[in-house]
């Protein structure tokens, strides 16, 4: 008897350890408990003038972010690390399993986006396993979780896994790291993710399948050099008459400002859409040979950034620079990530359509964010069709669904 419970308990001990054997390489996970950052996390930052380092703390890591040097805010900011010697790559190969990342965060400025990405040395779409997550506020630990679809990785590969803070402002900011988990999961019964992966510059859906369209109710330009004035009567001429526009230029920007019904707890299904009408566009300069090409490209658009204070509501006719800001800075009202960087339409009638991801159509419709404030990125002059003129399906509007 003593000889078959030794044998049984061999035998069930080395079925155990056989189990336990693949689990062992099915999972990474760092929850940065030491005094040291393991060292084959690298952090670098890109484009602007930014820096990061990636420092221990108190039972987590942090990313220190410093871009109050950066002059136009295009900057990012990542962690990243090589998981595949952690994990099965044999069975990541399978089309029958995918990868998951999550991780737990705490941001010192919000609302907010961060993004994973997950590549390879081979990976040329940087974009097919890039998502977004909208963090709403710096009390809370937020979970945000992320699962491929079709990931190209096999046994040889790196894979690289990544956390990103970008174009958060000139400023100084964190973001709080408590662990980085990285695991090769079944597709069959896969739990949903957590934290809303948002699709990084999703395409637009046409403009009948949003049940909801509604035309700006205040826009005017606000002018930093003339803070005194009142410029809604902004204008140009067209076929000898005047036209009511709006020129977005260096020191002049866009306010926008909307009435909408009073719906009970309206909720927010998707992402909307901001459509604006062009009546002509002035453009130029070569920012590559000043900035290199990664920088160069990003120049020459119009960026899109919520109203987060000023008063609630103002009026077009009398509304001003100075009255808006009321002596505080005017980046100081603003959510300094912008929402999405656009090209213009360039052609007169042409429509520059923007997304609006579902958390900032929903702070919208509740009035968490005020309006929305859109401004140049490089030495551009962007007129588009005033609320006021002749033709009402011109004027600035958004689209968007509702549960």
């Amino acid at each position: 008897m003593k000889l078959f419970f030794v044998t049984a308990r061999y035998v069930l001990s080395l079925g155990l350890f056989l189990c336990a054997a693949p689990l062992a390489q099915a999972q990474f996970l760092d929850e940065f408990d030491g005094q040291a950052i393991h060292p084959d996390w690298q952090a670098f930052t890109g484009d602007g003038k930014a820096s990061v380092a990636f420092v221990p703390r108190d039972g987590y890591a942090r990313m220190q972010i410093d871009a109050t040097e950066d002059a136009h805010n295009v900057w990012w900011s990542i962690i990243k690390r090589n998981v595949a010697p952690h994990l099965d790559m044999e069975q990541l190969a399978r089309p029958d399993y995918e990868l998951r990342i999550e991780a737990r965060i705490r941001v010192s400025h919000a609302p907010r986006r961060v993004n994973f990405m997950i590549n390879t040395q081979r990976t040329t779409d940087y974009h097919q396993h890039l998502r977004e997550y909208d963090i709403p506020n710096t009390t809370e630990w937020h979970t945000i979780s992320m699962t491929t679809n079709e990931l190209d990785a096999k046994p040889g590969d790196e894979l690289n896994v990544q956390l990103s803070a970008t174009d958060w402002g000139p400023g100084q900011y964190h973001v709080d790291v408590d662990y980085y988990r990285a695991e090769v999961v079944p597709v069959e019964g896969a739990k949903p993710d957590v934290g809303e992966p948002l699709v990084y510059h999703p395409p637009i859906a046409p403009l009948e399948h949003y049940a909801h369209r509604s035309p700006v109710d205040q826009d005017v330009v606000l002018n930093r050099a003339y803070p005194a004035v009142n410029f809604d009567g902004w204008h140009t001429k067209e076929d000898g008459k005047p036209t009511p526009v709006l020129t977005v230029s260096h020191d002049q920007w866009l306010l926008f400002r909307w009435n909408f019904p009073d719906w009970e707890n309206a909720q927010a299904k998707g992402a909307a859409v901001l459509e604006l009408t062009t009546q002509s566009v002035q453009q130029g300069g070569n920012y590559v040979a000043a900035y290199g090409q990664d920088l160069g490209v990003e120049f020459g658009k119009i960026r899109v950034f919520e109203v987060i204070g000023g008063p609630e509501r103002w009026d077009q006719k009398a509304i001003t620079f100075d009255s808006f800001t009321q002596g505080q800075p005017l980046e100081a009202l603003v959510n300094g990530q912008m929402v999405f960087d656009v090209a213009p339409a360039l052609e007169q009638g042409g429509k520059t359509r923007i997304t609006l991801s579902r958390p900032v159509i929903q702070r919208l419709l509740d009035g968490t964010t005020r309006g929305l404030l859109i401004r140049p990125l490089g030495a551009l002059e962007a007129t588009f069709y005033d609320s006021q003129g002749d033709s009402p399906e011109w004027a600035p509007t958004l689209y968007y669904n509702l549960h």
